[in-house]
């Protein structure tokens, strides 16, 4: 019955999506509970081993209790949902004030960004981390493209030897995220779509980051930019604060849909034919962690 005890408990776990701190002082009190409860039995006149059996039964199955005891620790505090938020106000911040053609004013975005994202990394990965990590590899991702931009035929050779070590440091950070909840794998990539829907939808090709054409073309849209990035903010704030995870899934997917959609039906017109497998990918990277918590569990 020992190792019976510990396979329900380890079910419990794995089917708990909470802080692994939290998880284990909750796993430790139902072991404590179940003690509790067979002792209670034993004294009825049960077996040890029929003490555990009902013990056991009278709990639930683990996702059940595991359901129950995410739903009371699933919501954040206002602390933890306004620094989530935090980096899509500071995108929203930057194209309200035009900052965002300041190389100064985006380095020291970019260096903050990284230095929140190493600190939440190595303090055991707090909710309020994954948006700030989808900022964090965003330039990964960037320069990957932009270096298909590369005159003759570079482009593609350096593309050939950076991607695979940007998808393997990304295919890292995405599994270390996806062990702790698969909706945090979309909470971080949420930017993603986004971002790829304003610049393809701008200009395309040779435009793409680096004539004054598209950099006017973007600076034009910059009171939607930051519609954009606030709705993104709002949807973070909403994920961290509701309880319900079906709610959770609707507040993180709706945001960045609704943009995506929006953005590209404006500005399909601009965008080429590798726009839109990049956009294709970006909202698959997106969208599949969301699938992977919705699809029925064995």
């Amino acid at each position: 019955m020992i190792d019976n005890t510990s396979h329900y408990l380890n079910r419990f776990k794995a089917s708990l999506k909470i802080d692994q701190l939290i998880k284990d002082g909750v796993a430790d009190e139902l072991y404590g509970h179940l003690e509790d409860k067979v002792r209670e039995l034993e004294e009825e006149g049960l077996s040890r081993e029929e003490a555990y059996k009902v013990a056991i039964q009278s709990l639930g199955s683990p996702e059940m209790v595991a359901q129950q005891v995410y739903e009371t620790h699933a919501q954040g505090s206002w602390r933890e949902a306004v620094f989530s938020a935090l980096p899509h106000f500071l995108v929203a911040l930057l194209f309200t004030s035009y900052y965002w053609q300041s190389a100064i004013a985006l380095s020291i975005t970019l260096v903050l960004t990284v230095g929140i994202a190493i600190y939440g990394w190595q303090r055991g990965k707090p909710i309020w981390l994954f948006p700030w990590l989808g900022y964090y590899i965003m330039p990964v991702v960037v320069t990957g493209i932009m270096l298909l931009n590369l005159p003759q035929g570079w482009g593609w050779i350096a593309a050939l030897i950076y991607i695979p070590l940007a998808l393997y440091a990304l295919i890292h950070i995405m599994k270390q995220t996806a062990r702790r909840d698969w909706l945090y794998a979309s909470l971080m990539l949420a930017p993603m779509p986004v971002i790829f829907s304003w610049f393809l939808s701008i200009g395309t090709g040779s435009e793409f980051l680096t004539s004054d054409v598209w950099m006017a073309r973007l600076q034009s849209k910059a009171p939607w930019v930051v519609m954009s990035f606030i709705a993104l903010a709002a949807g973070t704030i909403a994920f961290i604060r509701l309880k319900p995870r079906k709610y959770k899934i609707m507040s993180l997917l709706i945001p960045p849909l609704c943009i995506l959609l929006g953005v590209t039906w404006v500005g399909r017109g601009s965008i080429e034919p590798w726009g839109w497998v990049i956009l294709l990918f970006s909202l698959c990277a997106f969208a599949v962690p969301v699938w992977m918590q919705a699809r029925p569990q064995n």
